[in-house]
């Protein structure tokens, strides 16, 4: 099976959202919306991966795929929990009311989805053919169930919209698991017009919510569906949902979506989410794929502010520092593809691990008006703001924003940056925003000032 480090990538062809995330006997599983047969979205699997942590995945197949007449059209997105040493998964069953002749895989005129369960004794064995259970009925505009248990209850947040205008977060409960009673709705313009992906969960005494909100900014280049959160207040007995003025967006990169967070082994919360990719890579030899998650990030919420911190594990993954003091890279240059380092480069700045095709790490605090230009990606502060542009390296693609930037920071601009061919993760102010962008054809020099730089294991 493929194996991947530090991003979870498709095993080639397509996938989107991740699902079901859920430590579980010892293991990290993560599945993703899958369709095994193309780079292009298409009817939905659940594929599936397993990690000790966080860090190195292996993918081991597909878990879930359609077989009822609730999912015939697709396994859409949903979550997982642990009841009784079993892990139960919970998802969206998709039917179209009508079928393009043309293209079986895409729809136009409407759809019905059912709640489904499917458990499994040891995470691995899933039985599509009878283990199947629809928990809630066909609706339309409701999907994506996360379920947890608090007590002896089970709790399921569903995302949905009131008339395809406003999204909506639609709760019900549970004393089993299986037999669900509708507790109540809330519905606002923080939503989109349509909720997808919602997830509630505490963080320290206050609760947090996260969610996916379709056709939330109407823009001439860029997508239409954001991820945001807020904090929120919860009353777990009636379920009622308070929101806040103000929201955030859970990366100012605007390409990440469809964030899912689950609790790890030491009790953190933790985040993973699909970064969006307009194209497919290409290789020679290898199957074309699209799609990949972020970092695995820890959410906390401290004075009055959600922050996305780098995952501990993610820390030991880059322990190799490289250079431990400021440089200047000038024309220095890393190259995947050769897997090396310029002779010139190696001589300049000494070990030619740092310019290698592994990830990087690379930490600096810009002075104002500083920039760096990361294989022709650039990071700069401008009026308070850290920007990013990343037109260089996106392939001409057009109709898709190329330049993003965070909230005003009041003076104080450390970065933290992880380098991959296919995307780069600016963390800023350890974690206060990020900004993630997907890149392409990502050229061969650094140039810039930088601090440290560590290379992966």
């Amino acid at each position: 099976m493929a194996k991947d480090t530090l991003h979870l990538k498709a095993p080639g062809n397509w996938i989107n959202d991740p699902n079901g995330f859920i430590y579980y006997k010892g293991k990290y599983h993560l599945f993703y919306q899958y369709f095994p047969y193309a780079p292009v979205w298409g009817t939905m699997h659940w594929g599936h991966a397993v990690s000790v942590d966080l860090v190195h995945w292996e993918h081991v197949g597909v878990a879930l795929f359609p077989t009822r007449y609730e999912d015939q059209n697709g396994c859409f997105s949903g979550s997982a929990v642990e009841h009784d040493g079993k892990m139960s998964l919970y998802y969206t069953g998709i039917r179209y009311r009508e079928i393009n002749p043309e293209n079986i895989h895409i729809n136009e005129e409407g759809y019905d989805a059912a709640q489904i369960m499917i458990s499994s004794e040891d995470g691995y064995s899933f039985d599509n053919f009878d283990g199947k259970r629809v928990v809630l009925p066909a609706a339309e505009n409701m999907r994506d169930p996360k379920v947890w248990k608090d007590g002896s209850d089970f709790y399921m947040i569903l995302g949905g919209s009131s008339r395809g205008k406003i999204g909506s977060a639609v709760f019900y409960r549970s004393t089993d698991g299986f037999n669900w009673r509708y507790i109540s709705r809330a519905q606002s313009e923080k939503f989109g017009a349509i909720l997808e992906c919602p997830d509630l969960f505490k963080a320290g005494n206050d609760y947090v919510f996260i969610g996916s909100a379709m056709y939330f900014a109407r823009e001439t280049e860029g997508y239409e569906h954001y991820a945001v959160c807020m904090a929120v207040g919860f009353d777990k007995t009636r379920c009622r949902l308070r929101l806040p003025d103000e929201y955030q967006y859970v990366d100012y990169g605007l390409d990440l979506y469809a964030p899912q967070t689950n609790i790890d082994a030491a009790g953190r919360r933790v985040m993973v989410a699909w970064m969006r990719m307009p194209k497919a890579v290409e290789k020679k030899g290898c199957v074309p794929w699209n799609g990949m998650m972020c970092l695995p990030r820890v959410v906390e919420y401290e004075d009055g502010h959600i922050y996305f911190r780098v995952h501990p594990a993610v820390d030991e993954y880059f322990g190799k520092e490289v250079l431990g003091q400021e440089k200047v890279f000038g024309n220095a240059s890393f190259d995947e593809d050769a897997g090396g380092a310029d002779s010139s480069a190696t001589e300049k700045f000494g070990s030619p691990a740092i310019l290698s095709g592994k990830p990087l790490r690379i930490q600096v605090t810009l002075n104002s008006g500083e920039c760096l230009d990361i294989g022709g990606f650039r990071i700069w502060e401008e009026r308070d703001f850290i920007r990013t542009d990343r037109k260089a390296v996106f392939d001409d693609i057009c109709g898709y924003r190329m330049m993003s930037n965070t909230p005003r920071l009041h003076g104080r601009y450390k970065l933290d940056i992880f380098v991959e061919p296919n995307l780069i993760e600016v963390f800023v102010n350890d974690g206060e925003y990020v900004i993630s962008n997907v890149v392409y054809g990502l050229g061969n020099r650094i140039c810039g000032r930088v601090e440290r730089v560590f290379a992966g294991k």
